[in-house]
């Protein structure tokens, strides 16, 4: 059941460029060139690359059980279930109504139906057939649409904009039966993104978000696209964008860290010298998100994800003890930027463990003083 990993590169933080991993070892300040074995690497209690998970940032069992349940079944009933359990504005509800709309995307994909069969995520049909009034089931709808636009045709076409445009009238739907919840404007975020709509209409969509969530983590990532350079902004105003949601964060708050996703979204395609990720800008968005990881709440939905690109950053930095400590927090799931956006987010994801080993030992360091 390959499925969460997609999903989330397609919507929560769809076409940023990452840099060539596979050209790390000829590059200068790329750390210790003798990189260690699996059993080294085992030794500090690591999964082995094979058994990685790519589906998840981190675990969500309940997802991942309803989701078996629903796929296995063709019953949508637990997954509405699921969703009118978890509250409008926590973050795990978007991430939610994210994998079920990408959980129906994929079979889709995987069975497009026939004359003599029944296409995939058919359940999904089901469910607004026999639950119209359903607040959840719509808001799934509505991001099933957003995700097979950008899955199935290209940005300025007429099947995009077609399809964007039933994704947007959808969300309408979901936010009428569901007034207090922010998905639907989430949702409509990617949508707004990809029709290029004027700014005066973005930013009132925004307000209508962050009168619902103004803290929401994960509406501010979706937001972030619209600000960035290859899309209708600038680098300045994405950096500006993500400095003042970062600013006014309260304590505890992931917002802390969104300044780092600015800068990945702003790498350049190919930079593997060492000195720009411990430049100025970079030392600074890294601090940030570490104190985010660091005051967060350990459930807080969205914080596998910081850790996963703090990791990034701090291997590429050559901060070893601190990238081990990010590897003892979220080793074994790899369903989060910048992973995903390889074509084998496990292997991604194992170069940069084994790197930060590597370095760590140089540096001195065993697995009996592993951090965290």
């Amino acid at each position: 059941m390959a499925i969460l990993w997609l999903l989330v590169a397609l919507v929560l933080l769809s076409f940023v460029l990452l840099p060539a991993l596979r050209r790390r070892r000829g590059a200068a300040g790329r750390g210790p060139a003798a990189l260690p074995d699996g059993a080294r690497v085992a030794a500090y209690g690591f999964v082995p690359e094979q058994e990685l998970d790519v589906r998840m940032p981190g675990p969500d069992k309940d997802l991942l059980d309803v989701l078996d349940l629903v796929q296995r079944t063709q019953d949508y009933r637990p997954a509405a279930q699921l969703l009118a359990g978890t509250p409008a504005q926590d973050e795990a509800r978007w991430q939610r109504v994210q994998a079920f709309a990408g959980a129906a995307a994929l079979e889709l994909g995987q069975r497009p139906g026939g004359v003599h069969e029944t296409p995939g995520g058919q359940w999904l049909r089901v469910w607004r057939a026999e639950r119209p009034k359903d607040a959840g089931g719509a808001a799934v709808h509505a991001e099933f649409l957003a995700q097979q636009a950008w899955r199935t045709s290209t940005p300025g076409t007429d099947d995009f904009r077609i399809i964007m445009e039933e994704a947007r009238q959808a969300c309408g739907e979901a936010a009428l039966l569901a007034p207090g919840d922010p998905v639907p404007y989430i949702v409509e975020l990617s949508a707004a993104r990809g029709l290029s709509c004027p700014r005066p209409e973005f930013e009132k969509l925004w307000l209508d978000v962050l009168d619902r969530a103004p803290h929401h983590m994960g509406a501010h990532l979706a937001a972030l696209h619209y600000w960035c350079e290859k899309w209708h902004g600038s680098r300045e105003e994405a950096y500006a964008f993500a400095e003042s949601a970062a600013a006014r964060a309260p304590e505890g708050s992931l917002l802390a860290a969104l300044p780092l996703f600015a800068v990945f979204e702003h790498l350049p395609e190919v930079n593997l010298v060492r000195s720009f990720y411990q430049s100025e800008v970079v030392t600074r968005a890294m601090q940030g998100a570490l104190h985010a990881a660091h005051t967060a709440r350990p459930d807080d939905p969205v914080l596998a994800h910081v850790r996963h690109l703090l990791l990034f950053f701090l291997v590429r930095a050559e901060r070893w003890p601190e990238a081990m400590d990010q590897l003892a927090h979220v080793d074994g799931h790899v369903g989060a930027l910048p992973w995903i956006l390889s074509a084998d987010p496990a292997a991604a994801f194992a170069a940069h463990r084994a790197l930060a080993v590597a370095g760590y030992e140089a540096a001195g360091g065993s697995p009996a003083g592993l951090p965290g």
